[in-house]
């Protein structure tokens, strides 16, 4: 079984920034690519930042240049460093992964139960 725990959500001002942090544990063979998507309330749930297994990253169109993913392969986990932040970054921003665990070696998809970021003066 895998777990992904968000962390580093905050209230911070306009022009501010956070860095989160999704860690995943548990009988993991390999993770493919991770992710960051995010819901503000009412909103759909929209992608921020994928990154693959190698390092390649896509950002979705509002955070792209303001928004940078990493991730750490010997730590299993990922990093979402966001600058420039404004009150529409506001959301609950949710980690996600394609994982192979346990005796299964396909890319089985796994979330976090979220991070909330508040952008507010």
């Amino acid at each position: 079984q895998v777990q992904l725990v968000e962390s580093g959500g905050d209230l911070v001002q306009p022009g501010g920034s956070l860095r989160l942090s999704c860690a995943a544990s548990g009988d993991i063979f390999r993770i493919y690519s991770m992710g960051w998507y995010r819901q503000a309330q009412r909103k759909r749930r929209e992608l921020v930042a994928r990154i693959t297994s190698v390092g390649s990253a896509d950002y979705g169109d509002s955070v792209r240049g303001r928004f940078t993913i990493s991730r750490d392969n010997a730590k299993n986990t990922t990093y979402l460093q966001m600058t420039n932040l404004e009150p529409e970054d506001t959301a609950v921003y949710y980690c996600n992964a394609e994982v192979a665990a346990g005796e299964t070696r396909n890319g089985l998809d796994v979330w976090g139960r979220g991070t909330r970021d508040t952008v507010s003066s």
